[in-house]
């Protein structure tokens, strides 16, 4: 590898990678804030996010990232649910926004507050489940990528986007039934070791990419980008958010057998890029 490309692999944890701190939503260290003392927001203005579709159940290879099992917050150990095929639950639900948009999810991927994502304590990563507010009857879809919250009386996290649909921006909380959704009923699927894939061969869900890099910088995208296409088989695009603080999204794609992913996997990983991922968009 180059050196050029190994000071640019460098970068994406640090300086120049948009989302390079792991969130951290609730401090355990003393002398730290505690859940209830952390505030958070949307944007300066409410965004009209009627737009954005809901989340689509895709089969998904999981891996360990976001999935550690069991795990430990704040001396509570969770243990992840091993059948999720029949999960429903009734409980509130909180948002979280702005405070944590851009930056890492428990899996690696960058928090997006206008996508339909949502953070859940037990169910395994990447996840589907449909929330509707018990109270109007408003529902939505959302893929579970983060975990937490890790609040008494809370089941689940959702993005901004998701709270405004189902109507809980303005109060925070509100009481909800969440239910799983599997792509076409199929069973779930297993938890995988990290470098594994789906069989060899397979076809992939179509617009699969690798995610390699997410930057606030439009330019180091484009540099990251250029200096790594040369190394990949894949074209190397860049995709800026449409909504929010521009974030460039760095990605490998689009691939469609499964035997290719493998292999784009392994070349990116002899590059040294950190938390490549699997996105279908």
């Amino acid at each position: 590898m180059t050196a050029s490309i190994r000071l640019l692999a460098l970068a994406l944890v640090g300086l120049t990678l948009f989302a390079c701190t792991p969130i951290q939503p609730y401090p355990t260290s003393p002398g730290k804030p505690s859940f209830d003392d952390l505030k958070d927001s949307g944007p300066e203005r409410e965004v009209d996010t009627s737009h954005v579709p809901d989340a689509v159940p895709r089969h998904e290879v999981r891996t360990v990232a976001g999935n550690k099992n069991p795990y430990t917050v704040l001396g509570k150990t969770y243990y992840l649910l091993e059948d999720e095929s029949s999960y429903k639950e009734r409980g509130k639900a909180s948002w979280y926004g702005k405070k944590f948009h851009g930056r890492r999810t428990s899996n690696g991927e960058i928090y997006d507050m206008y996508a339909m994502t949502a953070a859940h304590k037990t169910l395994p990563i990447p996840s589907y489940v449909r929330v509707t507010h018990v109270q109007n009857g408003k529902s939505v879809v959302v893929r579970v990528n983060d975990r937490g919250p890790f609040h008494s009386d809370r089941i689940i996290d959702l993005s901004y986007a998701a709270a405004q649909r189902i109507g809980i921006l303005n109060a925070g909380t509100g009481l909800v039934d969440v239910e799983i959704v599997l792509p076409s009923d199929a069973p779930p699927v297993p938890l995988k070791a990290a470098d594994t894939t789906v069989v060899p061969g397979s076809k992939l869900p179509p617009n699969t990419h690798l995610q390699i890099g997410a930057f606030s910088s439009e330019s180091s995208a484009k540099q990251f980008a250029a200096q790594v296409s040369g190394h990949l088989t894949y074209p190397v695009i860049i995709r800026r958010s449409q909504t929010g603080k521009p974030i460039y999204r760095v990605r490998v794609g689009p691939i469609t057998d499964a035997r290719d992913l493998q292999q784009v996997r392994h070349d990116v990983k002899k590059l040294n890029i950190p938390e490549a991922h699997v996105v279908y968009e």
